[in-house]
């Protein structure tokens, strides 16, 4: 049996920009991080490596032939996996548009940014703390990850967990159980201070 350390996966997820300090990247790149809540500039430069490796085959496909059959089933299941989550939009059927897509394009389908439109989270940044602390689900699948794409099909399906103390039929959080612990301590210790009272009343 293969060791586990033969079965990596070697391949790089994110790619260094060439020139770390070409001043108009940085500035795109860091408003992009304060734009959509990101951890650090990596998520970016990951983004932008799927972005280039997609454009990279379109533009391959457009090399060959319109009725090369290659470019026929490829270029078909590229947009209709593109269309399925939403990057692309349903009338753009060309590979043309794909050479148009935008990192921006990525980011609007992340389940971070998903999860602020739809109102569950005050903020971008309050929407990555409910995802990382397991409080938001798509479907039955309970989701811990910010930069899970959504597909079309699965946004009206974005809620809190069944388990999260924020869902409607959830149970109390740690700190609600501590304030219904301690208020019902107060209760009984009112009670049976109300009760000796009563007895050294009736003793008298």
């Amino acid at each position: 049996m293969p060791s586990s350390k033969s079965l990596r996966n070697y391949s790089r997820t994110s790619k260094r920009p060439r020139r770390p300090f070409e001043k108009e990247r940085l500035d795109s790149e860091l408003k992009l991080v304060g734009e959509y809540g990101l951890k650090n500039k990596r998520e970016v430069w990951r983004t932008r490596l799927v972005l280039s490796k997609i454009r990279s085959t379109a533009r391959s496909l457009l090399t060959l032939s319109d009725k090369d059959e290659r470019r026929i089933f490829e270029g078909e299941a590229l947009i209709r996996r593109l269309h399925k989550y939403g990057i692309l939009d349903v009338e753009k059927n060309k590979l043309d548009y794909v050479l148009g897509l935008k990192i921006e394009d990525f980011m609007q389908r992340r389940l971070q940014t998903m999860v602020f439109k739809l109102s569950l989270a005050k903020s971008i940044h309050h929407a990555r703390v409910l995802i990382k602390q397991r409080h938001i689900r798509v479907r039955t699948q309970m989701v811990d990850v910010p930069s899970f794409l959504v597909r079309t099909d699965s946004e009206k399906h974005i809620d809190f967990a069944l388990t999260s103390p924020l869902s409607v039929n959830g149970k109390p959080g740690r700190v609600k159980r501590k304030k219904i612990n301690a208020k019902a301590n107060k209760e009984k210790e009112g009670g049976e201070g109300e009760g000796g009272d009563a007895a050294a009343e009736e003793q008298e």
